[in-house]
């Protein structure tokens, strides 16, 4: 559990009279590279947002990374595990579901506009907002409203990485996502799973819409996000990825996620 720290607080503690009242809570932590919070599930949904670094969220059916900037909304009883990379300074909201409107089947990675920004950061530094408050039920009007206007506008990101369905693609998928630059054949891969080449790639075709290759391909696009998250150059993290050339990589990043790497 080492590279964990939270970070204290300086404002007056929340009282237990409160608690069937609030409406948000709030966590803010710092985390070392590497620290990986195994898979669990909260009562409550999570907004959690990377003031810096970069987060991998991982569920049954896709996997999410989150660079600095970016935020993630994982709805109640969703489980889900995270790995950090570089110095991540997290901030965290739990969305009581009985008190607040917000609503989304499943994990939406969204970017954190300015308003909403100071939104987060304000509810950290008070804790938690309880629904009776005038102030505190303003602000949570806000932060719903902003989070909603976010995730419409996230509907379709590149920062999605979806499975296969069937078990034995989405373990090999599993198996590629913990090491992505590794340079294994894919017959070699399918052979490991007990599945044929043509067999695999209809799976993964029909389970997220993209060959096995293309899979792949971007698996290690969003893995160089968390090689620039480590302090890596974009170099490094062109050649680890597989390019033979830092334009080619530039390129292909800059068509997946609609910037170029030097923005991270």
């Amino acid at each position: 559990m080492s590279g964990f720290r939270q970070i204290p607080r300086t404002i007056a503690r929340l009282t237990a009279e409160q608690e069937p009242f609030l409406a948000v809570r709030s966590l803010a932590t710092n985390y070392a590279s590497g620290y990986r919070i195994e898979s669990h599930q909260h009562p409550w949904h999570q907004f959690l947002y990377a003031i810096s670094g970069a987060m991998t969220v991982s569920a049954e059916r896709s996997s999410w990374m989150i660079p600095t900037g970016r935020a993630v909304f994982i709805p109640a009883r969703c489980a889900h595990a995270i790995r950090m990379w570089g110095t991540v300074e997290m901030r965290t909201l739990y969305l009581a579901p009985a008190l607040t409107r917000l609503e989304s089947g499943e994990c939406r990675v969204v970017e954190v506009a300015p308003l909403l920004r100071e939104l987060i950061l304000r509810a950290v530094e008070r804790m938690g907002l309880d629904s009776r408050a005038a102030h505190d039920s303003r602000l949570i009007g806000l932060l719903e409203d902003e989070i909603q206007a976010a995730m419409v506008l996230a509907a379709d990101s590149p920062l999605v990485l979806p499975m296969p369905d069937d078990e034995r693609a989405r373990a090999l998928a599993r198996y590629v996502l913990d090491n992505p630059l590794l340079g294994e054949g894919v017959d070699r891969l399918a052979k490991q799973y007990g599945l044929a080449r043509r067999t695999l790639e209809r799976r993964f075709r029909d389970g997220t819409g993209m060959s096995f290759g293309m899979w792949r391909q971007k698996a290690r696009l969003l893995d160089s996000i968390r090689l620039l998250a480590e302090d890596r150059s974009v170099t490094d993290a062109a050649l680890d990825c597989g390019y033979s050339s830092v334009s080619a990589f530039i390129a292909a990043f800059k068509g997946t996620f609609g910037y170029t790497p030097g923005r991270l």
